[in-house]
């Protein structure tokens, strides 16, 4: 007994004699519903993606969860008279993870390969810069080939991320040098990404964790489980299915916003081969399918009513959403007879979705509404990586696929229907539509603008490109011990203030 209290006195000592030893690092786990594409701003499109660049990569601008567009490496900015010079100050004491400054000629090097990498998708969001300067390193300057009303709302996102000029020669997305509060250390293809805190960052001390750990896991059942058991702190997009099971439990908090997108169908109208079907050569195909959906019960079976029915590209309440494009009652009468006017009685074509439980059930509902006016839709279900890369090749028929918004209009639609719109995967062509947006990006007055966005979308309410079919309300759950989290409407998990209690 006496040995038992001398081994326990020093084991006390060990731990109260030793304070400098350093405690175990403070890891938060997050859960996505996916495993992002590549992790390279300029050539990356998913929305988990964009959720792991909120802590690796910071950028010119952000905003707020009123819409507002606040500083973040630009500490001011300025148009000129005529709205075609855009000059920014940037901050003094920013730094790439490998210890380089973040400068002016730094940022320029960033926006010079988003305009021209070839396969860069940030070109279009950027297509009104005509050249870049930086007169010193605390002062970049836009030239514009005219007036872009979108520009300030692009460089909130990816296309104002910042990357390390000395990495930009090799695989930027194998292991990404940016400048953002957290720095990376590893990934595990469709497993994990592991973030470890950048102690140099600018704003190092409102960030909390010594390390991030997003973890893939597709399967909203098994996600829910992990966070009930602690193996994750917090997950994005909670099945509506089990918010309420999720708002009961004391050990947890759900928080919610409707987001700034929407969820679709994208119809590949003339990208290769698999555009030569029905559903791709004539409209009124894309009509009765749109036709054939009740987007209510739509909602209701799948989503326990909480996701609004929409057919625009705008969420509702936005003030370019427009009252002459209600949600149509489902026909399917109309839809067969559509069919019918095409000279077909029967469509067969292929759907592509998503692998988890969610997409799948909707993929099911959608084909069964289908079937009744005489659609008949084959799903296909990959992984989400996958889906976007097959679209992009031109791999799919019809692809289940949505976009998280921007908080500018243009964002959620001239990338993906104007002719050379870098997310244009089903190659679609209407050059009246891309007169008018290209004009509505020109134009900086609300009801000018409306204007060309409601004169584009006549003519895509016609011939349907993407039909659109729900506005997702994005739900967080978290552990009960995590604090500070402030919910967005662009659906981002900002790691600024988020502690454990």
């Amino acid at each position: 007994m006496k040995l038992l209290t001398i081994l326990a006195s020093a084991s006390l000592l060990a731990f109260t004699t030793l304070p400098g030893l350093a405690q175990a690092p403070s890891t938060l786990r997050i859960g996505l519903q996916e495993d992002p594409d590549v992790l390279d701003p300029h050539k990356a499109r998913t929305f988990v993606g964009r959720i792991v660049f909120k802590g690796l990569c910071d950028k010119l601008l952000d905003i707020t969860p009123d819409l507002t567009i606040i500083p973040r490496l630009a500490t001011s900015w300025s148009f000129s008279e005529d709205g075609l010079t855009l000059t920014m100050k940037l901050r003094s004491d920013a730094k790439f993870h490998d210890g380089e400054t973040l400068d002016a000629n730094a940022a320029k090097a960033n926006l010079e390969r988003a305009r021209t990498l070839p396969d860069s998708l940030r070109k279009s969001e950027l297509a009104s810069v005509d050249t870049i300067e930086a007169p010193d390193a605390g002062t970049l300057v836009f030239k514009l080939k005219r007036k872009d009303a979108t520009l300030l709302a692009q460089l909130t996102d990816r296309a104002g991320m910042m990357l390390s000029p000395k990495s930009l020669s090799g695989d930027v997305g194998a292991k990404p040098i940016c400048s953002g509060p957290y720095k990376f250390v590893e990934r595990v293809q469709n497993d994990r990404i592991v973030l470890e805190k950048f102690k140099e960052h600018w704003e190092a001390a409102n960030y909390h964790f010594d390390r991030v750990v997003y973890r893939a896991i597709p399967d909203t059942t098994v996600r829910l489980a992990n966070l009930r058991a602690g193996e994750l702190d917090m997950l994005e997009r909670l099945a509506p299915t089990d918010v309420k099971s999720a708002q009961a439990d004391k050990a947890l908090t759900v928080a919610s916003i409707a987001n700034l997108g929407y969820q679709g169908i994208t119809i590949n109208t003339a990208h290769g081969e698999a555009a030569n079907q029905p559903m791709a050569k004539d409209k009124r195909v894309r009509q009765a399918l749109s036709l054939s959906i009740d987007r209510k019960v739509l909602s209701q079976v799948v989503f326990e009513g909480l996701y609004a029915p929409m057919i625009q590209p705008f969420n509702p309440g936005n003030p370019y959403e427009s009252a002459d494009f209600p949600v149509p009652a489902r026909d399917v009468a109309k839809a067969k007879a559509l069919l019918k006017e095409a000279g077909l009685s029967k469509v067969t074509v292929e759907l592509f979705v998503t692998n988890n439980p969610v997409d799948a059930q909707l993929g099911q509902v959608i084909q069964a509404m289908a079937a009744e006016a005489g659609i008949d839709i084959q799903l296909r279900s990959t992984e989400f990586a996958s889906q976007l890369r097959d679209q992009q090749q031109g791999k799919f028929q019809m692809s289940r696929i949505g976009w998280s918004g921007r908080i500018d209009p243009d964002g959620n639609l001239h990338q993906f229907v104007t002719s050379k719109g870098s997310q244009n995967d089903g190659r679609y062509a209407n050059a009246e539509v891309d007169r008018l947006l290209d004009e509505a990006r020109t134009v900086y007055d609300v009801a000018e603008r409306k204007k060309r966005y409601n004169a584009a979308q006549k003519i895509l309410q016609d011939e349907l490109p993407i039909v659109y079919l729900y506005n997702q309300t994005v739900f967080f759950a978290m552990r009960s011990t995590i604090e500070g989290f402030t919910i967005n409407p662009d659906g981002m998990i900002r790691l600024a203030g988020l502690k454990r209690k």
